[in-house]
């Protein structure tokens, strides 16, 4: 390999190794540091993003280049809300990583000259600033991006882990089953794994209240918007919610009536007590005995025990007429029945 280098006399930018060299970041993550690590000392801060897009990144190829530099420490974000209720983001950008606890210290630290010391790493000789010791305000007061602010995380942090379902997580499975077989009829309804887990909280509610798996597809499924699904989640999110049916709640159990106190019986005899259906002061079989004394002149029998067959058997003896027809008095058909 031949190689031909004339150093610049001026107008250069003194980059690290470390960055050149580093492995895991990209191209436009390199030209982006080394970028903001040449600006001259009198530049105004500016947005990341807008940096960025006099380079020419934008779009997803920004995002990508902005979550490696934040993942390897050369980019801190902190959001902060103002008196007014307005968001401010305050960006640090270093040439060399730095820990949460460094960045920190400098952004709570003026912006002056600071000589090389062994707790902030520096690179090469001591220089009249800190490349990068600017902190730029982004204001998302009157704009919305397409993707929301990289959050500050070590590169070494492992991806978080699911929350683990509860012990009873059958109707959970069969939501998450249901929400993930959708992207097999429509293309439009494809959602992730974290997305069906996510909106399965709400389809379980669908099944609670007796609705099947089929009817939760088809319910899910039917009536498609006219313009199409921008976001498989939210429009599944939506539906899940505004379109949830009734609870079936049970009819309510008729309001019996509450049993009569029990009174003392008030006919001649030995006290008992009954329960009245009424105003009566005597119970059943006493006012049946006044009644037979009041008509015939003397009390009603007592009733036979006999079983019914037997006792009809025994009556139609007795008292059959010579025509062949029984003559029995009140009193017996009564006691009979």
């Amino acid at each position: 390999m031949l190689r031909h280098v004339i150093a610049p006399s001026r107008r250069f930018t003194k980059a690290s190794h470390d960055v050149v060299r580093h492995p895991r970041l990209s191209s436009d993550a390199k030209i982006l540091l080394l970028y903001v690590q040449g600006l001259p000392e009198d530049t105004p801060c500016r947005p990341l993003s807008e940096l960025a897009r006099k380079l020419g990144i934008k779009g997803r190829a920004y995002q990508k280049a902005k979550e490696q530099l934040v993942a390897h420490g050369y980019v801190h974000e902190w959001r902060t809300q103002g008196g007014r209720g307005r968001w401010i983001t305050e960006q640090l950008i270093a040439n060399t990583p730095l820990t949460d606890e460094q960045a920190e210290h400098l952004r709570g630290a003026p912006a002056t000259t600071s000589p090389p010391s062994t707790q902030i790493p520096t690179v090469g000789e001591p220089a009249p600033r800190t490349v990068g010791d600017c902190k730029p305000v982004e204001d998302h007061s009157d704009k919305t991006t397409p993707h929301p602010p990289s959050e500050v995380r070590p590169a070494t942090d492992p991806e978080p882990e699911p929350t683990p379902r509860p012990a009873d997580s059958h109707q959970l499975a069969c939501a998450e089953r249901v929400l993930l077989s959708l992207r097999h009829t429509r293309r439009e309804l494809h959602l992730g794994v974290r997305e069906a887990r996510a909106l399965a909280v709400e389809a379980v509610k669908w099944l609670e209240r007796g609705l099947s798996e089929s009817d939760l597809r088809q319910a899910l499924l039917a009536e498609r918007p006219e313009g199409g699904v921008r976001s498989a989640f939210g429009f599944l999110r939506y539906r899940l919610i505004q379109k949830l049916p009734a609870d079936p709640s049970p009819p309510p159990l008729p309001q019996l009536p509450s049993p009569a106190a029990l009174v003392v019986c008030s006919s001649p005899g030995e006290e008992h007590v009954f329960r009245p259906l009424g105003e009566e002061t005597e119970c059943a079989p006493c006012r049946q005995a006044t009644a037979c004394a009041t008509f015939y002149g003397a009390p009603a029998p007592e009733p036979d025990r006999l079983p019914w067959r037997e006792r009809f058997a025994k009556i139609g003896a007795t008292q059959s007429s010579p025509g062949g027809q029984s003559r029995t008095s009140a009193p017996e058909l009564k006691a009979a029945r």
